[in-house]
């Protein structure tokens, strides 16, 4: 070690360390605070264990979406592919309003209404998607009396969005490419 640097509280290796160690948690969307550490090496995650499509079935997934959703080992590694990108938003906001369609109590809408909206829509949401301001203003007045469709404006544009750019990306990928081998 040079003697120059040997005074300095600490070494350019040091603090090169933790930037690094700052910047990968800044550019992490955590769900919990577990997910704060990711071990460097971490392999992509395995998706759940179901039955895994014959050919013909996963080779229909390039071109509907709808096709890939309704498949749960499709859909595992769809959500396992965006997780990868940092990119599971939009599933997780899709898979929320798929939720929500479901409920029968005005009281329990009104909840769920609330969390879909502060999760996911609201400006600076920790799972913010990406819609436009017509859009998020429609779902916002739509939430002043919740209903079943008070997030069909905004999921309809999610789902576009996954069709036209998420679906290409995963179809391209490794995860897919290893199913239609």
């Amino acid at each position: 070690m040079c003697k120059g640097l040997a005074a300095l509280p600490h070494s350019c290796l040091e603090r090169a360390k933790e930037i690094k160690i700052k910047l990968g948690i800044l550019l992490q969307k955590p769900d919990s605070a577990v997910d704060l550490v990711i071990p460097y090496n971490e392999k992509p995650e395995k998706p759940a264990k179901t039955q895994k499509p014959f050919l013909d079935e996963a080779l229909q997934w390039r071109d509907c979406l709808d096709k890939l959703l309704q498949n749960n080992y499709g859909l595992a590694n769809f959500k396992s592919f965006l997780k990868s990108e940092f990119s599971e938003e939009n599933l997780e906001f899709w898979l929320a309003c798929e939720d929500y369609k479901k409920i029968k109590s005005p009281a329990k809408m009104a909840e769920k209404a609330k969390k879909i909206y502060e999760e996911f829509i609201q400006t600076e949401a920790p799972k913010e998607v990406n819609i436009d301001h017509f859009t998020k203003d429609i779902t916002m007045k739509n939430l002043v009396e919740p209903s079943l469709s008070s997030f069909d404006v905004a999921q309809k544009r999610i789902y576009a969005l996954m069709e036209k750019d998420s679906l290409p990306r995963f179809v391209r990928s490794e995860f897919y490419q290893e199913l239609i081998k």
